[in-house]
């Protein structure tokens, strides 16, 4: 979806994906190129006007990397509240951002990353139209990675996702999100 805020000043607000998948030699985390600004970015995109932000890395998760809910589990610090009443308790995010989207410094993203476990391949491909060029890094490969092929914030992140949060996260059927 096009950016809701155009105007200088003003922010989007988007959803991300982590995953890290444990049935390789090593475990990996999925990054794709993204087809307009040529790095390597984690699936991810904006929070429409009729969505919440789990509503919104649902779409955005099968859109990028073929991925459904149901081949995920999602990862969340031991001891997370887990349901609430009357409410919908979204999973603990691992980071909550906002970074500059533009050169200038006119247009932000706050970001909203979940992390995510997959235990195989996806059984879809991603859609049409999106990138196809998906990657599965090791840390070191990702530590490896040249400034301009990744953000550094996304490096960051991702080397977080690999050495805190997949080893010390509990882990729950992605399915399971509370809804009111």
């Amino acid at each position: 979806m096009a950016h809701i805020h155009t105007n200088p000043g003003e922010h989007d607000l988007t959803t991300s994906a982590f995953v890290v998948r444990d049935d390789l030699e090593t475990p990996k985390l999925l990054l794709h190129m993204h087809k307009k600004l040529h790095v390597l970015l984690q699936p991810g995109g904006h929070v429409e006007l009729r969505e919440d932000p789990w509503q919104a890395i649902t779409h955005e998760l099968k859109e990028e990397s073929g991925y459904a809910l149901e081949e995920l589990e999602i990862l969340q610090p031991k001891g997370a509240l887990r349901q609430v009443t009357n409410a919908k308790l979204h999973p603990v995010p691992v980071v909550v951002n906002t970074h500059n989207f533009d050169d200038e410094g006119t247009h932000k993203h706050t970001d909203i990353s979940f992390a995510f476990l997959a235990h195989d391949a996806p059984k879809s491909q991603p859609e049409e139209g999106e990138s196809n060029d998906i990657r599965w890094l090791s840390l070191e490969e990702l530590s490896a990675l040249d400034s301009s092929e990744i953000f550094e914030n996304v490096r960051e992140i991702g080397k977080y996702v690999l050495t805190h949060v997949y080893q010390g996260w509990e882990r729950f059927d992605a399915t399971r999100v509370s809804s009111v």
